[in-house]
C-alpha cells in the first residue's frame, strides 16, 4: 500500500489527493475548521455522514484514493474532535473520537470518546485510527498492536516546542508495538500555536521512511505486511509480554 502525508491546508487537499498516485492520502487534525478555534468548533462542526463527509466521499470516488482527515463531530448535542477513514470507494470505513484530551484547547469545547480501539480494513491491511495526543500513550497504542492494528494513522496538531513527539517518540511507538505508524501534522499558525510540521511514516523496525520539515509537502512511503512479519520475527516484543505480570498495574 502506498500512503501520502498531506502536510498542507484542507484547500490543497483535493489536488494533492489528485496527484499523489496513493492508496491512501492522511490529512491532519481538524483539517476541515483549523484546531485552536474555540466556539467556531461548535459552530462549524457536523454529524460524521454530513456535507464535509459527502465532499469527501466524492472526492475519494472521483480518484480512487482513500483518505483520512480531521474534523469537529456533532452528535446528541456533544462534539468530538474526530478523524475518519473514507475507502477509495467513497464509503465511510470508521470514525474515531480523540479519547485523550489535550489541555484547554480541547477539553473546553470537545467531549471525549470512549471506544480506545477503531480499526478497518482498506487493501488487506488492518488500519487503526488515532488522534495526536492520544499516541503518547503506550498502553492505547499497545491496545492496538494487541488487536491487531497494522498501521497506525496518526492525525495531529502537534505545535512547537513539541518536536521530540515527532522525531523521538512517534518512532518509538512503532518500534516498541510493532506496527507502522504514519504521522500527519500541520505546519500553520493558529493564534498563539506555532505547528511544527515533521509529519512522517514509520516502519516497525523504528526506521523513518518518510519525513517532512516544517513547511507544506506531500511524503510517501510503502507500507506492507511482509515487512511488518519480518519485523515482528526479528523484534519479538508481543510474543515476549508477560501479561500475568501486568495485571494491576494500569490504573
Amino acid at each position: 500500500m502506498k500512503i501520502v502525508v498531506h502536510q498542507g491546508s484542507y484547500a490543497e487537499l483535493p489536488s494533492a489527493v489528485a496527484a499523489s498516485g496513493a492508496d491512501l492520502v492522511i490529512a491532519a487534525e481538524m483539517i476541515t475548521t483549523g484546531y485552536h478555534i474555540g466556539a467556531r468548533s461548535h459552530e462549524l462542526a457536523e454529524p460524521a455522514d454530513g456535507p464535509t463527509a459527502a465532499r469527501m466521499s466524492v472526492l475519494a470516488r472521483e480518484t480512487g484514493v482513500a483518505l483520512v482527515y480531521g474534523y469537529p463531530e456533532s452528535d446528541g448535542g456533544r462534539v468530538y474532535n474526530s478523524v475518519q477513514l473514507i475507502g477509495p470507494g467513497g464509503q465511510r470505513l470508521a470514525n474515531y473520537r480523540k479519547t485523550h484530551l489535550f489541555g484547554d484547547i480541547d477539553r473546553d469545547w470537545f467531549e471525549p470518546g470512549t471506544e480506545a480501539v477503531v480499526q478497518a480494513e482498506l487493501d488487506g491491511l488492518r488500519i487503526g485510527l488515532l488522534i495526536c495526543y492520544d499516541v503518547e500513550f503506550p498502553e492505547l497504542v499497545r491496545a492496538h498492536a494487541l488487536a491487531g492494528t497494522e498501521l497506525l494513522v496518526v492525525p495531529t496538531a502537534l505545535m512547537s516546542p513539541y518536536e521530540l513527539v515527532a522525531d523521538t517518540l512517534v518512532p518509538a511507538r512503532a518500534y516498541e508495538s510493532q506496527l507502522f505508524v504514519a504521522y500527519a501534522n500541520r505546519c500553520d499558525t493558529e493564534q498563539e500555536l506555532t505547528y511544527c510540521g515533521r509529519s512522517c511514516v514509520v516502519a516497525p523496525t523504528g526506521e523513518v521512511l518518510a519525513r517532512a520539515g516544517a513547511g507544506p509537502e506531500l511524503i510517501s512511503a510503502e507500507v506492507t505486511r511482509d515487512a511488518l512479519v519480518a519485523s515482528r520475527l526479528e523484534n519479538t516484543h508481543l510474543a515476549d509480554r508477560r501479561p500475568d505480570l501486568y495485571r494491576g498495574l494500569s490504573a
